[in-house]
């Protein structure tokens, strides 16, 4: 097992050039940390990576490439610009989507699909559905499957193959690819009705994007029929450069109305629809769909509204026959996950749960009884990656080794090296693994950082040897990051005790220049919310880089309530927010500030949405040590914020109205004593602008000075280079005036 530091040294072996990074840089083109592939994916038959790489002058303009490994050669595919040289006209739903999915500042082909026979892949580009060809003509490769006026979200190949799908305006369609004839499956979607989606709580919060599942014959396709008609309209006002737009959005806040959801069966030639019963409750959540091999079961995850319950039913396509296979129960709230797996070779599924206290696999039979765990121990499993059944494995990401790394594991299907499997990747670091699907696993690709390499991306067999390399990316006299590795910074990474003994784990930077006689000012730069973890043994955020280059020690510290750390670490913040995060953030600042080298009168703290209110929350609550909070997007009044995220943690409102009073930020505006930098974009569908206005009303009405920065037109993520180089400009403008005034001695 090759060390980070032998890593690191033949990473950045060649002579030294010594620039360091600007914001400009960082968000500048070419990307500064190389090309990296994204949305990579496997062919079916294993004989090539196909993966988007943004164009050297627009690193967020992705075209689709692909890797063949018999010849060991890269090539372009689909040039987005030559093949749609306009610019970019999406629909609103297509608008949404990208939103919800993170990827709204990404434009050319962002997304695609394989068909069954590895010969084909489907893209939408631009609001219009293609079809690559791996054997035409590369001049007649591509053909356009979108028919007149329609506007295209979720698209996907058949299992059999012969059909395309995919929902536009609000029904679900097939295309015949043998005819080439179109057809609606559903014609009932409008105003209120959708068919085929996935509601926006479902992508939201349940990171589900799709609303149809095709059986594994292609003969039949589950889809979710929903209707929002009682979900509260909310008018958001979105504040344009040149207008302002009234937006009327169906909103579930906390406590108020869900969809009304339906799960239907429908022949992909047409036909009435059958409905399969979700149960006498109907305020519940449509959490996953998934098909048995054979196809003559499909599957679904209810969720109730509590979210202390989640039961997995299985449905005979044929007589609609329900069976209640297995209910998980937790006081506190059920993680979802997507680790359901039907086998093919024994009757039996693997299922992920956390009910030890850490998230691990377990093998259960189809009557719904448990044979035996998968995985055991102190440690938790991130998601499953493959089953090979005929090796008698699963492969798996997970921290076992370290609650820092994420690593590959292969764990045995029957059970026998649950408590030590067998682990698979051999750098330390973090490794995001992506495999074909399940069957005999030939191959994955691998790509790995760790704090001094920048992402590498490889073939490797099973046994974790690597194949071939298809962005090595080493930083070389040529790579875009080669002026700045001289002052690239490695930061150091350790656990400091909360005041009730748990360890909190954190990432640290000390600044360039690093003198142990001198004091630094502090930015503790955090995201602090549910279901995350920034304290990584990979590359590192490029921000804390750049602020540590600019005389800052920066930490992020990983406080109770996040994710990857089992039950006793993320279930304190049950019932109210805000106050074991702030303990814990607090804590850190604490430790921090008895550190000869930290100036401890100039600490500020920044983050973004989660992190954004946790700022807050520490200024409000810790203006003893807080000299100064930078807050982006913040959430103030959790009862603006959706159902499923919020009732996850707080229960509903009227059962827990205490709860939701201590955990919004304004009963703690009295302790605000330190400066406020307010950041909040204006037609921010997600954390609603009117977050930021109730907080600046509160706080003018109690005469308390803060600095506000608006951007017209921007969503939750200011999703465009020119506005994140605003921002983080902004930022680090407030915190020089805020923290850098000389220190006494």
């Amino acid at each position: 097992m090759r060390t980070m530091l032998m890593a690191g040294l033949l990473a950045f072996s060649l002579p030294a050039m010594s620039e360091k990074l600007t914001i400009e840089r960082i968000l500048d083109d070419p990307a500064v940390l190389g090309t990296t592939p994204r949305g990579l994916k496997i062919a079916p038959d294993g004989s090539r990576v196909t993966f988007l790489r943004g164009k050297a002058d627009d690193q967020n303009a992705l075209d689709l490439w692909e890797y063949h490994l018999a010849d060991d050669a890269t090539r372009l595919l689909v040039d987005s610009r030559v093949l749609q040289p306009a610019e970019e006209a999406l629909s609103d739903a297509e608008k949404a989507t990208r939103e919800r999915q993170r990827i709204a500042g990404l434009k050319g082909i962002v997304n695609y699909r394989w068909a069954p026979d590895s010969r084909r892949l489907l893209f939408p580009l631009a609001g219009q559905l293609y079809l690559y060809d791996l054997d035409a003509p590369p001049a007649e490769a591509v053909r356009s499957l979108t028919p007149k006026d329609a506007e295209i979200i979720d698209a996907q190949v058949a299992p059999s193959g012969r059909y395309v799908s995919f929902v536009s305006r609000q029904n679900l369609w097939v295309v015949d690819l043998k005819t080439n004839l179109k057809q609606r499956l559903t014609d009932d979607g409008k105003d209120t009705v959708h068919n085929g989606e996935a509601e926006f709580i479902a992508q939201e919060e349940m990171d589900r994007f799709s609303g149809y599942w095709w059986s594994p014959k292609g003969d039949w396709i589950a889809f979710e029929r929903y209707d929002e008609a009682r979900v509260p309209v909310v008018q958001r006002f979105e504040i344009q450069p040149d207008r302002t737009d009234v937006t009327e959005q169906r909103y579930p806040a906390a406590g108020q109305p869900n969809v009304k959801v339906q799960l239907g069966l429908i022949r992909p030639g047409g036909g009435r629809p059958r409905w399969i019963d979700l149960g006498s409750d109907g305020d519940i959540y449509l959490n996953r769909v998934n098909w048995t091999p054979d196809g003559k079961h499909v599957a679904f995850q209810r969720q109730t509204r509590d979210q202390h319950r989640l039961d997995l039913v299985l449905v005979d396509v044929d007589t609609l026959k329900s069976q209640l296979l297995l209910s998980e129960t937790n006081a506190t709230w059920i993680n979802l996950h997507d680790d359901l797996r039907f086998l093919s070779r024994q009757s039996a599924f693997v299922w992920a749960s956390d009910r030890s206290g850490h998230k691990h696999l377990y093998l259960y039979g189809m009557d719904g009884k448990e044979k035996f765990p998968l995985s055991s121990g102190d440690w938790d499993v991130d998601r499953v990656l493959a089953v090979d059944e005929a090796a008698g494995l699963v492969y798996v990401a997970a921290n076992r080794d370290h609650p820092l790394d994420k690593q590959v594991y292969a764990l045995k299907l029957d059970g026998s090296n649950a408590a030590n499997p067998q682990r698979i990747t051999r750098d330390d670091g973090w490794h995001e693994a992506t495999f074909a699907g399940d069957g005999a696993v030939k191959l994955f690709v691998d790509s790995w950082s760790d704090p001094q390499t920048p992402t590498q991306v490889g073939v490797r067999g099973p046994d974790g040897e690597r194949l071939a390399w298809i962005a090595e990316n080493r930083v070389d006299a040529a790579h875009p990051y080669a002026p700045y590795r001289a002052e690239h910074l490695v930061p150091e990474f350790g656990s400091i005790k909360a005041a009730d003994g748990q360890a909190l784990w954190y990432r640290l930077y000390k600044p360039a220049g690093f003198d142990p006689a001198k004091r630094y000012p502090v930015i503790s730069h955090f995201y602090g919310g549910p279901t995350a973890q920034l304290a990584k043994r990979d590359f590192g955020d490029l921000l804390d880089q750049y602020f540590a280059q600019q005389g800052y020690v920066v930490l992020t510290l990983d406080n109770r309530g996040m994710a990857r750390r089992g039950r006793q670490f993320s279930d304190p913040i049950h019932r109210q927010l805000g106050k074991i995060e702030v303990e814990d953030q607090r804590a850190a600042l604490q430790w921090l500030a008895g550190q000869p080298w930290v100036d401890g009168r100039h600490m500020g703290v920044f983050g973004w949405s989660y992190g954004g209110y946790l700022s807050l929350m520490m200024l409000a609550k810790s203006s003893d040590i807080v000299a100064a909070a930078a807050a982006v997007a913040p959430v103030t009044d959790w009862s603006l914020y959706d159902t499923h995220y919020t009732e996850r943690y707080l229960g509903q409102p009227k059962d827990n109205a205490e709860g939701y009073r201590t955990s919004g930020v304004l009963p703690w505006l009295d302790g605000m004593a330190s400066p406020l930098l307010l950041i909040h974009g204006m037609a921010d569908d997600n954390v609603l602008f009117t977050h930021s206005t109730q907080l600046m009303a509160e706080l003018q009405n109690r005469g308390k000075a803060f600095e506000l920065m608006t951007y017209p037109g921007g969503k939750h993520g200011m999703s465009t280079p020119a506005m994140k180089k605003h921002v983080y400009n902004t930022v680090k403008r407030w915190f020089d005036r805020q923290l850098k005034t000389p220190a006494a001695p």
